[in-house]
């Protein structure tokens, strides 16, 4: 094999792997916008116990086609008190475990399917009306191009087969399998998805190109790799949520490096799981997440309490620094810079609210004095910020300037503004009726309690993509976040209704919190409303947003 052709085939294989990579992100990214509000819900409501969580996870992570999305979602449930750390864990011991099966399930296809998926695929994307049935159009293209790229992996390594160079490394790997096991580790942080990796290991295998040992011990490997890119995204996470990663990291780390050292003694146990080396390999992922999940599922209480010993919480230090404004006086004579510095700004003065939002929605269940004061603490701070940023903007306009900066700064105006009046619906509002309810003895009936946990968690959701938003400038993101303040609109409407048949039945707990009831979810549409704001300015600049709606036919052009 001549030089030339070497570097071909190492193109051919490069370009097919990062398909791959992008087509599985793709799918994610689909359900991430199609339908994170209903899975946020799904995953709170798996609490009741420890199989249900695991049965939800691997859900999750069958529609996600990452166990690494659902472990990043749930860290921040976690984080918000919404989950016990133990039930998080279940839950990613069962995503571990849907991961796998999205594995089996794009291993096995017909020659039609291909084509099908790309034509629903693309009519659907093209001519769908609503936002999560273009992304159901989106999730099929996903899949056309995994099974595409597979394909191309398969094309592109056939020339190989024969190549004594890829006789004699690949064969080192079969006899070396703690480097094997190193190397779909690393490849698997690398790429960022398991998923893609342990494909690409089955198909290597599949054409003979991995020995059998050599392909396990990879899948083995992305399985430690696969648990790493959770911690390393949850790095800076409140230490609840990263004591549940580090938990599902050291089990199914540790449990690959077990299983590795089994295979190592009794190789000859692989040929248990299948006719075929790809047949072996991708049973061996399953088999593996499944053993994993059974073994573990009992002990995840136990297993966090070990964790939580290991990982005490850190003193702060007496003398923490303080938090800098954004606002640099130095930019003033620099309009562009000194505008960037505002956005800065906001950006602070949305996580701040945020953090309100996270910490007002257990106080309606137990009142507790110290974070009431935190959120009014934090209300007074936001009102300070929202006053400096007028101010700074004001004398950034006394400089002078052009059309489209000065647009830019009554924009960012007019969002301080609408974050402004987001803070005070949490603490002037909702504040008051959490404590309203613990002053009166006053409780939410198990209805309305449900109501108001799932509608916070659809306001949640949706402030955290107006803080991407404010920070990326995404035009589809921006379309996205207008797109769902109608949509919150409609479910606050449907469940005010769904409040006053309870009232029509007579259920006494739905009398006595009616008003504090109907007036926390205005106040959680005000809240979502103000951070809907945030996308307007963008879709204006990008010509999507015309006589204040959105353009019809507006995601023709969103293939991100």
């Amino acid at each position: 094999m001549d030089e030339p052709h070497v570097i071909q085939i190492l193109i051919s294989i490069a370009g097919a792997s990062a398909l791959l990579i992008w087509a599985v992100r793709l799918v994610r990214t689909g359900v991430e916008r199609g339908f994170a509000a209903p899975m946020r819900t799904w995953l709170r409501h798996s609490a009741k116990n420890r199989l249900l969580a695991a049965c939800t996870g691997l859900g999750a992570a069958v529609l996600l086609q990452s166990a690494t999305a659902v472990a990043v979602l749930v860290s921040s449930f976690v984080a918000k008190g919404g989950l016990a750390a133990a039930v998080g864990l279940a839950i990613l011991l069962g995503a571990d475990v849907g991961s796998a099966i999205v594995t089996q399930i794009l291993t096995v296809r017909q020659p039609i399917l291909i084509p099908l998926l790309i034509l629903v695929g693309v009519v659907i994307f093209l001519r769908g009306e609503g936002s999560s049935t273009r992304q159901i159009g989106r999730i099929l293209i996903g899949l056309a191009l995994i099974f595409v790229s597979l394909d191309m992996i398969r094309m592109a390594t056939e020339p190989m087969v024969s190549n004594p160079g890829t006789q004699i490394v690949m064969a080192y790997l079969g006899r070396d399998l703690p480097t094997a096991f190193l190397i779909g580790a690393v490849f698997t942080w690398g790429v960022h998805s398991s998923v893609a990796a342990v494909l690409l290991f089955v198909t290597l295998a599949g054409q003979g190109i991995l020995p059998l040992p050599a392909a396990a011990a990879m899948i083995l490997g992305a399985n430690l790799g696969g648990a790493f890119i959770a911690f390393v995204l949850t790095y800076t996470a409140p230490i609840v949520a990263r004591r549940m990663i580090m938990a599902n990291l050291v089990l199914r780390g540790g449990g690959a490096i077990l299983a590795l050292l089994v295979i190592m003694v009794m190789p000859d146990v692989l040929g248990y799981l299948g006719g075929t080396p790809a047949r072996q390999s991708i049973n061996l992922h399953l088999t593996f997440n499944l053993i994993l999940a059974v073994v573990a599922l009992p002990f995840v209480r136990p297993t966090m309490s070990a964790v939580t010993y290991l990982m005490n919480e850190k003193t702060p230090a007496d003398n923490p620094l303080d938090i800098i404004s954004a606002l640099d006086p130095g930019a003033l004579d620099r309009p562009q810079r000194g505008l960037d510095c505002a956005a800065r700004e906001l950006l602070n003065m949305g996580q701040k609210i945020e953090q309100m939002l996270i910490a007002i929605n257990p106080l309606y269940a137990h009142w507790n004095a110290i974070p009431a004061n935190a959120i009014r603490d934090q209300d007074s701070a936001i009102k300070k910020m929202h006053l400096d940023i007028k101010l700074y903007l004001a004398r950034l306009s006394q400089k002078g300037l052009e059309e489209d900066l000065s647009r830019r700064s009554m924009d960012l105006a007019a969002i301080s503004s609408s974050l402004n009046a987001a803070s005070d619906a949490i603490a002037r509002i909702m504040l008051e009726l959490a404590e309203r309810l613990d002053s009166q003895k006053l409780r939410f009936s198990p209805e309305g309690r449900e109501e108001i946990n799932d509608f916070t968690d659809r306001v949640q959701s949706n402030v955290q993509l107006a803080l991407n938003v404010m920070m990326n400038q995404n035009p589809a993101e921006a379309r996205e976040l207008v797109a769902a303040k109608e949509k919150v609109r409609q479910v606050e409407q449907k469940l005010q209704r769904n409040h006053l048949g309870r009232l029509r039945d007579g259920l006494v707990e739905s009398i006595e919190t009616s008003n504090i009831h109907q007036e926390t979810l205005r106040a959680l549409k005000q809240i979502n409303t103000a951070f809907s704001m945030v996308g307007y300015p963008i879709l204006v600049k990008s010509g999507d947003l015309l006589d204040s709606r959105l353009t019809q036919g507006n995601g023709m052009n969103d293939y991100s």
